[in-house]
C-alpha cells in the first residue's frame, strides 16, 4: 500500500487522486508519461515526482510554462507533506503519511504502522481510475476514517451559532446550512457549503464544496487547504476555530 499521493484540486481532474510509490519515479508531461495532462499549458514532458531517503522531490523537465511548488517556480524542490503544487491549470497537494519521528518509535514500528494505516483510504481509492468516471471525493466519507489517538472539536467563535462545539468522530464531515455533521443556522452559507476531510492526524484537509459565497482558512480564500492546531474556518459570516488534542 502506497503511504502517499497526490490529489487534484483544481483544474480539469479536480477531485481526482493520483498513487505515488516510492520505487517508481513519475512522469508528468502532455505527450508521455505516468501522469498525462491534457492541457496546453503543460509541456510534452513537464516534470518527474520521485523518493528519496529525505522525501519526495520534484524536478521540473526544463518546461515551457514552469512548475510552481507553494506559489514558487521551482527547478528542483523537495516537497513538504501537503505541498501545493501547479502544472499548467492544474493544482494538485501531495498527501503523505505522517508517522512522527520513525527512529524514537522504532521498537513500536510493527504496531504503529497498523494503527496508522487504520485510517487512510483503501488502496483502491488512491489510484486515479484513467477513464476519467470516478470520483473519489463520492467515495470518502465511506472509506475515511477518524485518526486513532486524535480528539478534534470544532467552535463556533462568531456567528449566529456562537458557542456552539461539534465533537468530531468521522473521517469526512460536512459543514452545511441546516445540515451535515456541523450544521449552522447561517443564512448565507451553502447547504453543503465545505467539508473536512482527515487523513491523518497531521493531514487535515479543507475543501470548499462550490459554495456561492466562498470558503475562507484564516481569512484567505481557498478552494482547498491544510488545516492545524487552532486554524480558523471562515463560512458565510460565520469563525469556526478546529481544536486538536492528541490522546
Amino acid at each position: 500500500m502506497s503511504d502517499a499521493f497526490l490529489k487534484f484540486t483544481e483544474g480539469p481532474r479536480e477531485g481526482h487522486n493520483f498513487e505515488l510509490l516510492r520505487n517508481k519515479e513519475i512522469l508528468i508531461g502532455r505527450k508521455r508519461g505516468d501522469l498525462i495532462l491534457n492541457d496546453p499549458l503543460v509541456s510534452g514532458t513537464h516534470a518527474r515526482i520521485f523518493a528519496k531517503e529525505d522525501g519526495w522531490h520534484i524536478q521540473d523537465l526544463n518546461s515551457t510554462n514552469g512548475t510552481v511548488v507553494d506559489g514558487n517556480f521551482v527547478v528542483q524542490d523537495r516537497l513538504r507533506p501537503g505541498a501545493e503544487i501547479t502544472i499548467g491549470s492544474h493544482t494538485m497537494v501531495l498527501f503523505v503519511e505522517v508517522d512522527g519521528n520513525k527512529d524514537d518509535r522504532r521498537a513500536h514500528h510493527s504496531s504503529k504502522s497498523k494503527l496508522e494505516r487504520a485510517w487512510l483510504l483503501d488502496e483502491e481509492l488512491l489510484s486515479i481510475q484513467q477513464s476519467g468516471t470516478f470520483r473519489p471525493k463520492d467515495l470518502i466519507d465511506r472509506g475515511l476514517r477518524f485518526p486513532p489517538s486524535l480528539q478534534a472539536k470544532v467552535s463556533v467563535v462568531s456567528g449566529i451559532d456562537q458557542g456552539q462545539e461539534f465533537i468530531l468522530k468521522t473521517g469526512h464531515v460536512t459543514i452545511g446550512r441546516g445540515l451535515g455533521e456541523i450544521p449552522l443556522m447561517d443564512a448565507e452559507i451553502s447547504r453543503h457549503h465545505a467539508s473536512l476531510s482527515f487523513f491523518g492526524r497531521k493531514m487535515i484537509f479543507l475543501q470548499d464544496m462550490e459554495s456561492t459565497n466562498g470558503t475562507f482558512h484564516n481569512n484567505r480564500k481557498i478552494s482547498a487547504s491544510l488545516l492545524k492546531h487552532g486554524d480558523t474556518i471562515g463560512v458565510g459570516r460565520t469563525m469556526l476555530c478546529l481544536h486538536l488534542q492528541e490522546l
